[in-house]
């Protein structure tokens, strides 16, 4: 059963940091080119001192950036920069923004979810993960024995039941109401909910349900598991119901309208391996290639054919390309221990077909991202391919809910950064204690 519990959320005290918006930001993962200085810039109690903090060349085991986090927390609570909730509260989490020239909400609930393994079948991935990100994170648990971030979780609910049962007990203003740094296109509201029957009517319709996906926070969320079991290992009397047996999460209904999900796109850099006429080539060999004029003329033609499978853009120094994979038949031949759903991703396609077999990037690599970069917005992409030779960008179409869950109903891991879920759901409108004193 998805054994959801509210929790005393330790949020930041208005009276001490002013506005809530300059102390929240992006997950951890994101906080990277340059936006760690601005929300250090922004407050001195910005979350991010506490999740991703500067690192210094004399740092050490007895001063660094997990130490430094654990101080910050401490600290903080001491001076009333951040409170405790006096009651158990879920969070209902509204994300308000614009897609296509139409203002879109996405409703979540925050709250504390009890951790289950994937084999239990209650909570599960759709993407591989990788040990260094997971060590991270452990380390920063660790030593603040706290969750700052959400993992951002997807339930089934045909009929949107718990969004209608949120939705009549916050018919007031929300408790907080912000536009973070990064995403300042995005409104974000937040209500407290403590009212006993709806906290009881929200867990009873979520106890039932299996087969919740992780959208975003795979690492996060297998380091929770490391965590518990650890904890499990020091303390075995424990009870159940002690905190860290639980993580934070943040759910969503995989039937609410809000729900959007972004392509990321795929830059290949300083690949010398080939030219851009042999890549042409080889790449015309599995799919008929159409050159188009422009960067408008691609986007045009990939916003045609969404929905269907094997379409992808090739941008290159020399050319723009839409290309259509003839046969389905070679991702039977290059992976067939794979389920027919994960061949026929795109970006399967391009990561076992393109990236792999075509241009001979070993999987190894591209797990490693060397020479390879993830783009939500391709500018980046297509400026540098503009200006080398051996730059490549690949353009996808987003990945459909409905891949999602046949993969994930499959146990099929997606490739890697397959989804992009927008907006990301922010860090520091609630942190979660799970000391070892602390119960749920």
């Amino acid at each position: 059963m998805a054994n959801l519990k509210p929790f005393k959320g330790i949020r930041y005290n208005p009276e001490k940091v002013g506005d809530i918006a300059t102390v929240i930001s992006q997950p951890y993962d994101r906080v990277r080119h340059g936006l760690q200085d601005k929300y250090y810039a922004l407050s001195e109690y910005n979350v991010t001192r506490m999740i991703k903090g500067k690192e210094f060349e004399n740092d050490h085991v007895g001063e660094n950036v997990y130490t430094r986090a654990q101080a910050f927390l401490s600290k903080w609570l001491a001076e009333g920069v951040l409170i405790r909730e006096e009651k158990p509260a879920l969070y209902v989490y509204h994300q308000d923004f614009t897609l296509n020239g139409e203002l879109v909400t996405r409703k979540a609930i925050i709250s504390a979810l009890e951790l289950a393994r994937f084999e239990e079948g209650i909570v599960l991935p759709h993407e591989k993960t990788h040990d260094g990100p997971k060590m991270d994170r452990l380390n920063l648990t660790r030593a603040t024995e706290a969750y700052y971030g959400n993992i951002f979780i997807l339930y089934p609910d045909a009929e949107n039941k718990i969004d209608a049962i949120l939705d009549a007990a916050i018919q007031r203003d929300p408790d907080v109401d912000v536009r973070e740094l990064f995403e300042k296109d995005v409104r974000q509201k937040l209500w407290i909910v403590t009212d006993e029957k709806v906290l009881e009517a929200v867990q009873a319709e979520m106890a039932p349900k299996k087969g919740l996906i992780i959208a975003d926070g795979h690492h996060r969320y297998e380091t929770a598991l490391t965590y518990r079991d650890e904890m499990h290992t020091k303390y075995p009397d424990a009870p159940a119901n002690a905190a860290f047996n639980y993580l934070m999460v943040a759910l969503v209904s995989m039937s609410n309208p809000g729900l959007t999900i972004l392509p990321t796109h795929r830059l290949i850099f300083d690949y010398k391996a080939m030219t851009v006429e042999e890549i042409l080539a080889k790449v015309g060999e599995y799919f008929e290639i159409e050159e188009v004029a422009d960067r408008a003329a691609l986007e045009a033609k990939m916003d045609s054919v969404i929905g269907q499978m094997g379409h992808i853009g090739l941008v290159t120094k020399s050319g723009v390309y839409a290309l259509k994979l003839k046969s389905a038949s070679v991702m039977e031949t290059l992976a067939p221990d794979r389920a027919d759903v994960w061949q026929t991703l795109d970006a399967s396609i391009l990561h076992k077909l393109l990236l792999e077999h075509v241009l001979g990037i070993s999987e190894a690599t591209i797990d490693a991202k060397e020479g390879v970069e993830y783009l939500r917005e391709p500018d980046l992409g297509y400026e540098r391919v503009a200006a080398e030779e051996t730059a490549f960008l690949f353009i996808l179409n987003a990945t459909r809910m409905e891949q999602i869950s046949a993969c994930t109903a499959a146990d099929e891991k997606m490739p890697q950064k397959s989804t992009d879920f927008y907006p990301k759901v922010v860090t520091g409108l609630a942190i979660f204690d799970v000391g070892v004193d602390e119960r749920m």
